[in-house]
């Protein structure tokens, strides 16, 4: 068996194909779940003037100092949980457009736990308004899921062999113009160039 090789000098050029309707779809979800994460930021840093009530009457007991520390804690733990969810977001939606085969699982397993989490939250009393938000986000979130796991969008997590760049053949003793001759089978099952 005969096989030409291109020469070791002249790759072909990699095939870019747009990838399908459900992946695109599902990134615009991504996209905008990120938005919906911004706007629940914005709109939980514009109302921080109620958190310092709403904490004292959840406790009590709390000295003034250690309500503002606590006020504190939850403010600069909201804005990270909020910058982590944003950049988690744009993360997947680059991943899942770019056809990384770790994306897809990887962005089923954030939206598994952001349904534990908005269990969790909807088991809280008294959190009516988060709770929306993180209804919301759930759905934005599922989704992508939903879109990523239809069939189409499947192929664009693994690369086909015609997607893959062709490699050079194996150095040989063909002269720089001559196209190089695969020969298999050669020297105990080593295959050989001519």
């Amino acid at each position: 068996m005969v096989q030409q090789y291109p020469s070791a000098g002249r790759m072909p050029e990699p095939v870019h194909s747009e990838p399908p309707a459900s992946v695109v779809m599902a990134v615009r979800l991504m996209y905008a779940g990120a938005v919906v994460s911004a706007l629940s930021l914005i709109v939980g840093l514009v109302t921080i003037g109620g958190l310092r009530d709403s904490l004292h009457k959840a406790q009590p007991s709390l000295t003034p100092t250690q309500l503002h520390n606590l006020q504190t804690v939850v403010v600069v733990g909201s804005v990270f949980i909020g910058l982590i969810s944003i950049g988690l977001w744009v993360w997947m939606a680059l991943m899942n457009k770019a056809g990384k085969p770790w994306a897809r699982i990887v962005a089923t397993v954030l939206f598994g736990l952001d349904t534990l989490f908005l269990l969790l939250g909807v088991a809280r009393a008294g959190a009516a308004a988060g709770t929306l938000v993180s209804i919301l986000t759930g759905l934005f979130g599922l989704g992508p899921v939903i879109y990523r796991g239809r069939g189409d969008s499947a192929s664009t997590s693994t690369r086909s062999p015609a997607s893959r760049p062709a490699r050079p053949g194996p150095p040989g003793p063909a002269s720089p113009g001559q196209p190089r001759q695969f020969v298999a089978g050669d020297r105990r099952g080593r295959d050989d160039v001519q």
